[in-house]
């Protein structure tokens, strides 16, 4: 059976792991750092062909999100599953769909490439001309709610379980649920260790899953770590879920009143 390796080489803008613990923000990127130290070592068999990570190749403007952002007080965790390919893949920003990312992020920095690029699924960063629906529907929401970034990082915070995207021949997107068990188990059994570590270096008190898988997932580690934290979800906004394409933003408003999160967020 043919194998895939992550490569070990190292982006030129990943930095060695170094110990820096001593803001929210640098404790999050050690704890990333970290965990691509671990992914390095894994395989992947088919119907994986290609492999990206963000982390590494897109380390730059990845930092320059959680620098700006992550920080002390934040009370919310939203939680997305891996990248998709027009979002992270080409930002390094979770749910990162271009636009929302220049525009109203305001990320700047440089994206390099994986080492291995599929032909239709090249990497061209900030300049990226696709849209992901998800990322526009996500960041849009939270634009329009609260107006300025400033609003919604003062008590949340974005992130993704697991920082990889993989891709069959074809250049289809695969997420890990459709990898082989025993390879999706490796890989998940890493990113549980990371999100609990991330989740203690913020400090939330609720972790928001972004569709089913993230919840589900967030609430077994969490809870397996004995990490003391609440643990919810909000339908995923996919192009691919026909609910999210009926009103993806009345659904999600409705549950995060319920949750007590859209007090915090209206935009006075």
């Amino acid at each position: 059976m043919l194998r895939f390796y992550l490569t070990n080489r190292k982006s030129l803008h990943t930095p060695a792991v170094e110990d820096v613990n001593t803001t929210p923000s640098s404790r999050f990127l050690q704890a990333e750092l970290e965990l691509n130290v671990h992914l390095r070592r894994l395989t992947f068999s088919e119907p994986v062909r290609y492999i990206y990570n963000p982390l590494e190749y897109a380390w730059d403007t990845h930092r320059c999100y959680v620098e700006k952002y992550c920080r002390g007080g934040q009370r919310i965790l939203f939680l997305g599953m891996n990248p998709g390919p027009f979002g992270m893949a080409q930002t390094g920003v979770p749910f990162g769909e271009v636009k929302s990312v220049v525009d109203w992020l305001k990320i700047t920095g440089e994206v390099g490439h994986p080492q291995n690029e599929h032909p239709k699924r090249r990497i061209t960063g900030l300049a990226c001309p696709q849209s992901e629906v998800s990322g526009a529907r996500f960041w849009g929401f939270f634009r329009k709610l609260c107006g300025e970034p400033a609003l919604f990082f003062r008590h949340c915070f974005v992130h993704n379980l697991c920082p990889l995207i993989f891709m069959s021949t074809s250049g289809k997107n695969l997420t890990p649920p459709e990898l082989p068990r025993a390879e999706r188990d490796a890989l998940l059994n890493l990113c549980d260790i990371a999100l609990c570590q991330v989740v203690e270096a913020l400090g939330v008190s609720m972790v928001i899953g972004v569709g089913r898988v993230a919840e589900q997932r967030a609430r077994q580690a969490l809870s397996a770590a004995g990490v003391n934290v609440r643990v919810e979800g909000i339908m995923h906004p996919s192009p691919r879920n026909p609910q999210a394409n009926k009103g993806w933003e009345d659904v999600a408003k409705a549950k995060l009143a319920e949750l007590g999160v859209m007090a915090l967020l209206k935009n006075s």
